[in-house]
């Protein structure tokens, strides 16, 4: 996922505007939904596109125009019907990636039989950590170390396929620190610079925050 999908946010809680408020600063394309006026009306100065509705009704989702978003984040956990119902009408109209924020793992369950293709429990990841992931291309995961730096896992590119790391170069091109490789399960810190990648493995790497947009081009 990336800048250069769309997005939509269904519930403006705090952890909803959150990643809707972090997406629509990194100027991703997202459209902002919530049942309440008041919440739009406060929202309305961090998320440019924010509309009050209820997206629990078929003709709303059609008015929208949801199936043309790339992913919706549903984050109206404390209405497990809701979700449910609102999960279930974005799959049907075609969304190809639908993530819900749930409550517990009895919820999640539940989401995940109905169509979601991930579910968040808060606790676990913060709204903002969710965004970045999204804007963040073939990331696996992204870890903040600091304000410039993070620790992520991201898959083999296909061009990287065949290729060893002293060959990639990684660390002059992309400002990317391999510190270890994940390949059948398994972790290892002991890598051969010279030996091939291939594409069951991942990359676990120390990078630049501001420079992983790179890995996109």
């Amino acid at each position: 996922m990336s800048l250069h999908k769309s997005y939509a946010v269904f519930g403006l809680g705090r952890y909803g505007f959150s990643v809707a408020k972090e997406l629509a600063q990194s100027g991703a394309d997202v459209l902002a939904v919530d049942s309440r006026q008041s919440i739009i009306d406060e929202a309305i100065d961090f998320i440019p596109v924010c509309k009050c509705a209820d997206v629990t009704d078929p003709d709303v989702i059609k008015a929208l125009g949801i199936s043309n978003v790339d992913v919706v984040i549903i984050a109206m956990a404390s209405d497990l019907e809701a979700s449910v119902l609102a999960t279930t009408l974005c799959k049907e109209v075609g969304v190809q990636t639908v993530i819900v924020k749930c409550a517990n793992e009895m919820h999640q369950k539940i989401l995940n039989r109905v169509g979601a293709d991930k579910v968040v429990i808060p606790e676990k990841e913060s709204g903002a950590r969710l965004a970045k992931n999204l804007l963040s291309s073939g990331f696996v995961d992204l870890v903040e170390l600091s304000s410039n730096l993070s620790m992520v896992e991201i898959g083999v590119k296909e061009g990287w396929l065949g290729k060893s790391l002293s060959q990639l170069n990684l660390r002059k091109k992309y400002s990317l620190n391999v510190i270890a490789i994940r390949q059948n399960g398994n972790v290892t810190v002991d890598i051969d610079p010279n030996a091939p990648l291939e594409n069951n493995m991942s990359l676990i790497v120390i990078a630049d925050t501001t420079k992983l947009n790179k890995l996109n081009g």
